[in-house]
């Protein structure tokens, strides 16, 4: 994936491309845990998300040549939230029904029942928010010094004070504050640029 990499409408107009592998490959990125995690969340098996997965993914580069948006409301995420819930809801309609008559069984029984189709879309939203923090906090890890990293994560992941880890990193107060200041402000701007043409 790139340092940079480009806002979801030209990654989508990229991706159009089957031969531009690094589109895909940034896309795949994005995406595939998004409509892994959605299936796991709705009751699908390791093995079963892993293959629902690869199906929206291939439903995705077949259909993606031809995708328009119907209106500025709809945009790809939404084509590809109603890719993910179709699959995920007819995965679940195929599977097995167990009768349970009430002890344990009934109980795993009653947690595998699938979520509501709006239950499937916040997912999708969810999943999306999750992985793009996750994507700007990796381009943002990779491009300030280990050091600069390891303060900010201290001081608001690990639960320590800024004077905790300025004296576990022989830095000074000021010096963490700076960098969790700095952190903080690019990963701001790194989700907004990767969620911009989402809005």
């Amino acid at each position: 994936m790139s340092q940079d990499p480009d806002t979801r409408d030209s990654l989508i107009c990229q991706v159009r491309d089957p031969a531009n592998h690094q589109a895909w490959e940034e896309f795949v990125t994005i995406y595939h845990p998004i409509v892994w995690r959605m299936a796991r969340r709705s009751g699908l098996q390791e093995a079963d998300a892993d293959d629902l997965t690869q199906q929206v993914m291939a439903a995705v580069a077949r259909a993606i040549p031809d995708w328009q948006p119907a209106s500025a409301h709809t945009g790809f995420r939404h084509w590809l939230r109603r890719i993910a819930r179709n699959a995920i809801l007819n995965a679940l309609t195929r599977r097995p029904k167990t009768l349970a008559t009430g002890g344990t069984d009934f109980l795993q029984a009653l947690h595998q029942i699938p979520c509501a189709e709006d239950s499937i879309d916040d997912q999708l939203e969810y999943e999306y928010r999750r992985q793009i923090y996750r994507l700007a906090a990796e381009m943002v890890r990779r491009s300030v010094q280990s050091q600069t990293w390891q303060a900010f994560v201290l001081t608001t992941t690990d639960g320590w004070s800024v004077q905790q880890a300025a004296g576990h990193l022989k830095l000074s107060v000021g010096s963490v504050h700076a960098a969790r200041s700095r952190i903080m402000h690019r990963l701001q701007a790194e989700v907004e640029k990767l969620m911009e043409a989402d809005r």
